[in-house]
């Protein structure tokens, strides 16, 4: 199909930027672009799509979430949450454990379906469900299937609720990832998870790393994000929390370490030297108050330090909006944030993908996934190549995604979801969440 009569956002290296342009769409690739008149007169024989006048443009990444927090949206803790670890123990580590597999594949639904909704194409999970973690990670795989989004999961190893489900959350990883291996697809795809280096011993990391022998596998773990992370690993292992990741072999270019907020050079130094993806939170990090990490100077070291949200929104909008700002504030310089932002978005976030898709993502140029989505917006100054950055930071958010497509297939339309009951799952995850908050 093309799909046309719009301005196109291409974010390929060049820059391109067409008025009046379009996209033609075979299978799951983009295989053409150019002017809207110049390909309908050329393809007869295609479907067009007529997206008047919207933009047209890559599908959005986001990074990290979690998949598991969707029931904490206005609910009520009554226990002490004030300090990072408090909000760890009495919210999160409390939520998860109240999960069932029905109950993760309902987040699952919802999750995605908001994702959808505010343009996110491809979502990178890391998942905690003690009580629901054999096939947690399928579960997941089948809503995200249903719905028709791309995905990458893990299942989050930890020491904190004892060895047998410790064992558990590395076998759940290891079979998802031999599955994930015979999957064609192309759309889901899998990491090993691990928490944090704080509730992970030598123990467990040494059966991590003989469980992933042979498999060309990245990690995905919360590296320093609240600083007793880093004093846990000083006064157990006499080393920092990057540098115990080093020495069981954790680090390279396909994993993620989520946050870094209280790494050192040092740190940063082997980060650099490994490969290994950074991947900033900027909302959940002031509203967990642990710090702002050094994502400036990451970014000028070379890291490649992508952009998430930390299931604090499914908007990258939103997140990119705060990236733009924090640094900013912190840094009382007010020409940092904007380009750095623009970078972890649109620039790493697609980079970050390459190591684990076959095609190219976050992008439209010839040989790329389908994965497109136009906004409904009628700028009132000009837009063009130099400043759509700034029109997306200042004038749109996530809901003015009108049409999402992901893999060469609409999986959304004039706002309504495609592929799913929305309101059906919604109405159940309500009734679900009321009975999850009694037990909170």
């Amino acid at each position: 199909m093309i799909i046309g009569n719009g301005t196109v956002i291409t974010n390929d290296e060049k820059n391109t930027f067409i008025e009046d342009g379009a996209i033609l769409v075979k299978g799951n690739l983009i295989v053409e672009v150019g002017k809207f008149k110049d390909l309908t007169r050329k393809h007869l024989d295609e479907e067009v799509i007529d997206v008047d006048k919207k933009l047209i443009m890559p599908g959005f990444i986001c990074a990290h979430s979690h998949i598991y927090s969707s029931y904490a949206r206005g609910m009520k803790v009554n226990k002490d949450t004030s300090g990072f670890l408090n909000v760890l123990e009495n919210l999160w580590w409390n939520l998860d454990k109240k999960l069932t597999l029905e109950d993760v594949k309902l987040n699952a639904y919802t999750t995605y379906i908001e994702s959808i909704k505010n343009g996110v194409t491809t979502l990178i999970d890391h998942h905690s469900s003690p009580n629901a973690i054999d096939g947690s990670l399928f579960k997941i795989r089948e809503a995200a299937r249903e719905i028709g989004i791309r995905t990458s999961l893990c299942y989050e190893v930890t020491d904190r609720d004892g060895f047998d489900r410790r064992d558990s959350g590395i076998k759940e990883n290891i079979d998802f990832i031999k599955d994930c291996e015979n999957d064609n697809s192309d759309m889901i795809k899998a990491l090993f998870g691990l928490h944090a280096s704080f509730t992970l011993s030598d123990d467990t990391l040494y059966k991590v790393k003989e469980a992933t022998n042979g498999l060309s596998t990245g990690f995905h773990i919360h590296v320093a994000e609240g600083i007793y992370d880093q004093f846990d690993s000083l006064k157990k292992y006499e080393k920092r929390v990057v540098e115990r990741l080093f020495d069981f072999n954790i680090l390279n270019e396909k994993s993620i370490a989520a946050h870094c907020v209280h790494v050192n050079p040092l740190e940063i130094e082997i980060l650099k030297q490994t490969n290994t993806n950074v991947v900033h939170n900027p909302q959940s990090n002031m509203n967990n108050a642990v710090g702002c990490p050094n994502v400036l100077y990451m970014i000028n070291k070379g890291i490649n330090v992508g952009l998430g949200t930390d299931a604090y929104t499914n908007d990258m909008f939103d997140s990119m909006k705060c990236a733009n700002i924090l640094h900013k504030f912190n840094t009382y310089d007010n020409t940092v944030g904007f380009n750095e932002t623009k970078k972890m978005q649109f620039e790493n976030n697609p980079k970050l993908l390459k190591n684990y898709f076959k095609h190219e993502l976050g992008i439209i140029k010839e040989g790329a996934y389908a994965d497109v989505v136009t906004l409904s917006y009628d700028p009132t100054t000009p837009l063009d190549e130099s400043n759509w950055f700034g029109h997306l930071i200042f004038g749109l958010s996530g809901k003015d995604v009108n049409d999402t497509m992901v893999n060469g297939k609409f999986v959304m339309r004039d706002r309504e979801i495609l592929t799913v009951d929305e309101r059906r799952i919604n109405a159940n995850s309500r009734q679900r969440a009321k009975e999850i908050w009694k037990l909170i």
